[in-house]
């Protein structure tokens, strides 16, 4: 498929798991794509399977969670690329804690990175998109949105994801800019492990944990995350914007 022919596509958090899998599909699918990350050399790696498999995409180090570093960067990416169409805010860190011994400075970190961060995205990006009358965002929220013991500062970044995301629909509307989020249930990726960790259980025993309580038995992968940031961010989903897609498994 070329659902993306001729887009320039920027996914942050483009490193590992959800973000890696989704600058993939999109460049699969025929997008120029701006992989962002702390660091180009964290970036590096998902830019260069990309490229090795043909498509075209570009590592680019950026802290999200600074407003000016991000008009930079997306400034040089709209320069190197030609445009800015599609933005998939999908950078993101756990603190876990208990609320009662959570530090604030955890509480601080997982809002800003999580939930700042795609306001400066979202931000800057649309400039450019209201500019060309054309625009796609998508954002990760989560499953623990709805609320996820030892998580309060990240369901609170997450449900934050979902009020941004239908408040931007209603104004960037006008414009011809779709704005959606996907909010994941469980994940096999390196942040889940990393609860895996905090509870005392290894990845494979907390999957394994998970999947008996979910309907289809078993834990989603990052893939199945991106087809659907995909889905959103095509034409496909035109008339498709300010929702929030569970993709859980059934949970409930």
């Amino acid at each position: 498929m070329t659902r993306f022919a001729g887009k320039v596509a920027v996914v942050t958090g483009g490193a590992q798991g959800i973000g890696a899998a989704t600058a993939r599909r999109l460049a699969e699918e025929g997008a120029a794509v701006a992989v962002v990350d702390l660091s180009a050399e964290r970036a590096a790696g998902t830019a260069g399977d990309i490229t090795a498999k043909g498509g075209t995409a570009r590592a680019y180090g950026c802290d999200v969670a600074d407003y000016d570093a991000v008009e930079e960067v997306f400034a040089r990416i709209a320069e190197d690329f030609g445009g800015l169409h599609i933005l998939v805010n999908n950078a993101g860190i756990t603190r876990d804690n208990l609320f009662f011994k959570m530090p604030k400075a955890d509480w601080d970190a997982v809002l800003t990175v999580n939930l700042t961060s795609a306001y400066n995205c979202s931000h800057v990006a649309q400039k450019y998109m209201v500019a060309q009358k054309w625009g796609k965002i998508v954002s990760l929220s989560s499953r623990s949105a709805l609320g996820s013991r030892g998580q309060a500062n990240y369901a609170a970044a997450k449900a934050g994801i979902q009020g941004l995301t239908a408040t931007l629909a209603i104004e960037l509307g006008p414009f011809n800019i779709n704005v959606n989020a996907v909010a994941p249930g469980y994940i096999a990726t390196a942040m889940t492990a990393s609860t895996a960790a905090r509870v005392g259980a290894t990845a494979e025993e907390h999957q394994s944990e998970v999947a008996a309580r979910t309907p289809l038995r078993r834990v989603g992968q990052p893939e199945e995350i991106a087809s659907v940031v995909a889905f959103l961010a095509s034409e496909d989903a035109a008339y498709v914007s300010g929702q929030t897609l569970y993709v859980n498994g059934g949970a409930r």
